[in-house]
Order: C-alpha cells, then sequence, then structure tokens
C-alpha cells in the first residue's frame, strides 16, 4: 500500500416511471456547452451531500474507529459549516456558481426511475433515458439499450470526442463497447500504446504497485488516467465514474465513505480549475454530477441498497458550465428523474437524442 500511494504522488507531481408521456422537447437556446463532462460517484448519499456528515453514523465506533479524528476533520453542529468541511468544491464554488438538486428537506427531489436501484440499472437510466426492466442486477451482459455517449459518438462533430473512464469494470457492458467500439477505459485496464510519461507510470502503477485487483479500481487511479488523457487528446464529451464511495459503504466503513467523498470532492475541484484555465475548454464546459441510486437512511441500513431497502431510490444532481445560472441549491418542490438526464446532455450541446425506444424529456434548467 505504501508503494501504491508512493506512486501516486509521483503521479501527481507529474501532473500539473415516471413519465406518462414522453414527448420530445425543444432544445433550449438559452443553455449551450461546447464540452460536457459527467461525473458520477457511486452509492454516495443525497443526506451527505446536503447535510454532511450524519451524526449517528460519525459518533458511532462500529462504523467509524476513531471518531475522535473523523469529527475533527467533518463535523461542526451547524449544517453549512459541516456540509462545507466534507465538500469544500461543492459548497464553496458549485453551490455558489452552479445549481445543485435533491435536498429532500425542501421537498426537491431526484430519483432513480428503475425498480431496483443498483448501480447497473442506475447508469443504464442516466445514459439511456429509459428504464429496462431486463436490467434488473450488476450481472455482466452487453446493455441492448443505445446510449447517449454512443449516439453524439457517431455524430461527425463529436466522432472520436467521446471517452469514458471508470473505476468499475462493468462498465464496458453497460455501455456496450463491443457494440459501439466507445473509448472506455474500465478498472484496471492498460492505456493501450501509452504515449507519455505519465500514462508509461500509470500503466506501471497498475501493473506493479496493486495486488489486489478488485472489480474497482482506486479512484484517484482513475482520475490519474482520465486527466492526462484529456490534457493529451481533448476530448468533448467526457464521461469519469468514482466507485469507492458505494465500496466503503458496503464495508460498513463509515469513516472511509466520508475521506473517500472528500476525495471525490477535491478531485472535481482540480479538473474544474484545469478546465477553467484551459483554452477550450474555459468558459466552454458544462459539467453534470450525479450518483446512481442512494442508500439506506437508517444506521443499520445505510451500508446498503436496493428494491427492498427505503431510500436507495433517493439521488441528487449537479450542474455547473456556461448559460446555467448560480441559483445554488434548489429548494423548490420538484421532482427530477435520473433517466432525464441523457437527454439534458444532449440538449447541453444542442442536440436532441432518439432511439427505438422512449427518452425521457430534459430537465427544465432555469
Amino acid at each position: 500500500m505504501k508503494n501504491l500511494f508512493a506512486w501516486i504522488v509521483l503521479l501527481s507531481t507529474l501532473q500539473c416511471t415516471l413519465y406518462k408521456e414522453y414527448k420530445p422537447s425543444k432544445i433550449p437556446s438559452n443553455h449551450s456547452a461546447g464540452n460536457i463532462f459527467i461525473i458520477t460517484t457511486d452509492g454516495f448519499r443525497w443526506q451527505e451531500v446536503f447535510s454532511g456528515a450524519d451524526s449517528s453514523l460519525i459518533n458511532s465506533e462500529k462504523y467509524t474507529p476513531d471518531t475522535a479524528s473523523m469529527k475533527m476533520l467533518y463535523w461542526a453542529e451547524d449544517t453549512d459549516k459541516r456540509r462545507k468541511k466534507l465538500m469544500p468544491f461543492f459548497w464553496n464554488v458549485l453551490a455558489t456558481k452552479g445549481q445543485l438538486f435533491g435536498n429532500r428537506k425542501f421537498d426537491n427531489k431526484v430519483n432513480v426511475a428503475n425498480l431496483y436501484a443498483v448501480s447497473y440499472p442506475g447508469y443504464n437510466e442516466i445514459f439511456t433515458g429509459n428504464t429496462d426492466i431486463n436490467i434488473s442486477s450488476n450481472q455482466k451482459k452487453e446493455n441492448p439499450n443505445i446510449n447517449v455517449l454512443e449516439y453524439l459518438n457517431n455524430k461527425p462533430f463529436y466522432h472520436g470526442k467521446v471517452v469514458a473512464f471508470t473505476s468499475w469494470d462493468v462498465f464496458p457492458y453497460i455501455l456496450n463497447t463491443k457494440r459501439n467500439h466507445l473509448r472506455v477505459n474500465s478498472g484496471y485496464e492498460k492505456i493501450n500504446e501509452a504515449s507519455s510519461a505519465q500514462e508509461e507510470i500509470i500503466n506501471k502503477v497498475q501493473d506493479e504497485a496493486v495486488y489486489d485487483k478488485t472489480a474497482t479500481r482506486y479512484d484517484q487511479l482513475t482520475f490519474l488516467t482520465a486527466k492526462e488523457y484529456i490534457r493529451q487528446h481533448q476530448p468533448k464529451i467526457v464521461y469519469l465514474s468514482f466507485g469507492e464511495t458505494d465500496e466503503f459503504a458496503h464495508q460498513g466503513r463509515y469513516d472511509l465513505y466520508l475521506e473517500q467523498a472528500n476525495k471525490v470532492d477535491g478531485m472535481i475541484s482540480e479538473l474544474w480549475h484545469w478546465v477553467q484555465t484551459t483554452a477550450g475548454y474555459k468558459d466552454n464546459t458544462t459539467f453534470i454530477i450525479t450518483t446512481d441510486h442512494g442508500r439506506g437512511s437508517r444506521e443499520n441500513k445505510w451500508l446498503s441498497h436496493g428494491e427492498f431497502i427505503k431510500g436507495s431510490s433517493q439521488a441528487w444532481l449537479a450542474i455547473i458550465g456556461p448559460g446555467i445560472k448560480p441559483l445554488g441549491e434548489i429548494k423548490l418542490n420538484e421532482q427530477i428523474y435520473q433517466q432525464q438526464i441523457a437527454q439534458t446532455i444532449a440538449h447541453l450541446l444542442g442536440e436532441n437524442f432518439n432511439s427505438d425506444q422512449r427518452i425521457a424529456p430534459a430537465i427544465t434548467l432555469r
């Protein structure tokens, strides 16, 4: 593990349902983006996004072995201070320049529309704009549904400029790269034809420093791989998927779950800063940030999620970019579903996503 972190430090220094009727909505003229970055962090609850650390969990030695240290890092009695300690980018930058949806304390709801509230169905919904009753588990099987990434990649303007970097190794099946040949780097997959010293080191880290390769790659390796590729090739549509928040929650380690959420916030902050200081991306890129599902809300249920665990369908959404009004935390009584994200991605690029299935209308952005 020490060797892995040493490699990562070196790498870092080298890098400076539910719609009764589906109607195609008009492409909005007041929102436009030259580039779209879609970012997800698996199984991260809306409760922590909007309220910071959970009092019952951060004070539980069962889930937070070193409660004193974790409380010094992430606890405050005031909700606003607490959530800023956990996710400073979200609440110092995104909340002042973008929009955040899903704080159910204000009846602002974001939900999955699929029945199952597990990862594969959630990601299918996000990218295809619909649910599929036949996709009910995380089994590695080719997704028969057309997704918005491949739809855009088939457009001449975006062809070859659509990429995905994911920690979880199921995404080649979710996005069906066998059918569409999307460029997807997933799990501990090597960077083929590494063209820079950084990429060669990343491959070396994955080969030599990571001994226990699970289905989910370390998020920081996913991030470094993605950032180096973006720096070199400047794609227009990027999907970046983090997975360790869900992994640590399933392990019952609330302390590590909080730490990883804080790291994800930091990586998004670093990427946003890079975008806003890079020609071609500056003031021309929208970030859409969300999760694939929620989790149980009770102390003994937060570890898991699924069809029969209350709270599992509850999600959240954040967006920042050109043309997005800086409204911050949305406190209106409204309902958004994840299946609306696919068409929203298309509309933000001035496109209209069409496939052989019904597609939910885009989110109405103010």
